[in-house]
């Protein structure tokens, strides 16, 4: 399909999502000095009302004539899709027109992040050095296969299980135990009707981004998340409990085997099988003592790994975006802030299991006062009296710039203790094991 070249001198804009993620694009964006009008599609985030106009249609893939009218109505040049879900339902195929560029891949290229044993099975074919794995649709058959190994495994639900169906146990009975829950309990429904079954690799974890325009890739900073919920990395998976930018693990020379080895061949593999991609490619990585391996593709900014780089961005975001999306990303202009963001989830009892909502929010002024931090609002919402609440596990995602990696944190990590509400939980360690030893408390 041919898109545009030219890059409008404003671009009204629609961003997808409602979380800390697309409040960190949105207010990026809003800096941007080719934006147009901003639409958000979940004013019900504050952080969000407070940048952009309300859309008054639902954004549903399956019907989607409603948004695609109140496109064409509105002049919108770009539409953002921030999260997973929209992406593997086919949104972007059916916003992308000759005149509209989307921000984001189309079904087929959202397999990657949706579908884990057809991504598994792409990267064997694409020689993409990653986990040697298994896909299971019969609980018993993999019961049976845990049972053979004398190894330690993985196990993941192969579909969108919003970044919580990755299960690392420790004995095969453990494993067993996520099999069931995964695929005879259903606890991620039907993002578990297969399961892939991996080799355990060991090393430090690390995620790489890059903007995809269909040929052109531009490799963003490198980050590292955190995905357990208590310090050390101990208790269970999360969404992310927090992350920093750039990650100093990883060096030019490892930066360049990732994208020659993983980025490019999967761009690559892609192509051969008829999909353009356009948007975000991110690639969560181990550094084994064989090199960096692929522990899985995503296909939209991580979250919270979108935070600190939008922190750090320097340039024109809707351009860069709209470059993206219609082909000419090689024409971007992007620079980064030299300083260090650290990122640090403040998360609601109960997370991630059972979160509790509904309490009172005070003191992000106070915060944001401090200077160089941004809080970003992710479960958040205001209730009837127009009080400020939690609205889910993960509230807000409280970002610092400093000139290094330890000062960023206590910066951070000082902001949080600033913010309060009932249940109030933050892991202080982000980024503590990427410091020399005297500078981890």
């Amino acid at each position: 399909m041919p898109r545009p070249r030219t890059v409008p001198n404003k671009i009204n804009t629609l961003l997808v999502g409602g979380g800390g993620r697309e409040h960190a694009l949105a207010w990026r964006l809003a800096r941007s000095p080719r934006m147009g009008r901003l639409w958000v599609s979940h004013p019900d985030n504050p952080g969000l009302a407070s940048l952009g106009a309300a859309v008054d249609v639902p954004i549903d893939a399956k019907a989607p004539f409603r948004i695609q009218r109140f496109c064409d109505t509105h002049d919108i040049g770009l539409v953002v899709i921030g999260p997973e879900g929209p992406l593997a339902a086919g949104l972007a195929d059916a916003l992308r027109t000759p005149a509209r560029a989307v921000f984001g891949p189309d079904r087929a290229g959202a397999r990657l992040e949706a579908d884990k044993a057809w991504a598994k099975s792409l990267m064997r074919a694409a020689a993409i050095p990653t986990a040697e794995g298994r896909a299971f649709t019969d609980p018993a058959a993999a019961r049976a296969y845990v049972e053979s190994r004398p190894d330690p495994v993985v196990i993941k639900a192969a579909g969108l299980a919003k970044g919580k169906g990755v299960a690392v146990p420790d004995t095969p009975a453990e494993a067993i135990e996520a099999i069931d829950r995964i695929m005879v309990q259903r606890v991620f429904g039907d993002a578990g009707d297969t399961v892939v079954i991996e080799e355990r690799l060991s090393g430090p974890e690390v995620s790489v981004l890059a903007l995809v325009d269909g040929r052109t890739i531009y490799v963003l900073e490198p980050c590292q998340d955190h995905k357990r919920l208590l310090e050390g990395g101990a208790g269970p998976n999360t969404g992310g409990m927090g992350a920093y930018c750039p990650a100093p693990i990883l060096d030019r020379d490892t930066m360049d085997r990732v994208e020659r080895d993983i980025l490019v061949p999967v761009v690559d593999a892609l192509r051969r099988d008829g999909v353009d991609y356009r948007g975000v490619l991110y690639a969560g990585l181990m550094l084994t003592h064989g090199g960096p391996k692929v522990l899985e593709f995503n296909v939209r900014f991580g979250d919270p790994e979108c935070q600190p780089l939008m922190a750090r961005f320097k340039g024109d975001l809707a351009e860069t975006l709209w470059r993206a999306a219609s082909g000419s990303l090689d024409g971007a202009s992007i620079d980064w802030d030299r300083r260090t963001a650290c990122c640090v989830v403040l998360a609601s009892r109960g997370y991630p299991d059972a979160p509790e909502t509904g309490h009172e929010i005070t003191g992000i002024e106070e915060a944001e006062a401090m200077g160089d931090v941004i809080v970003f609002h992710a479960g958040t919402k205001r209730d009837k009296d127009g009080r400020l609440v939690t609205a889910g596990g993960r509230v807000l995602s409280v970002t610092a710039l400093a000139g290094t990696l330890a000062e960023a944190r206590e910066l951070a990590n000082g902001a949080c203790e600033l913010i309060r509400f009932e249940g109030k939980h933050w892991r202080r360690d982000i980024g503590a094991h990427a410091l020399p030893a005297p500078s981890r408390a």
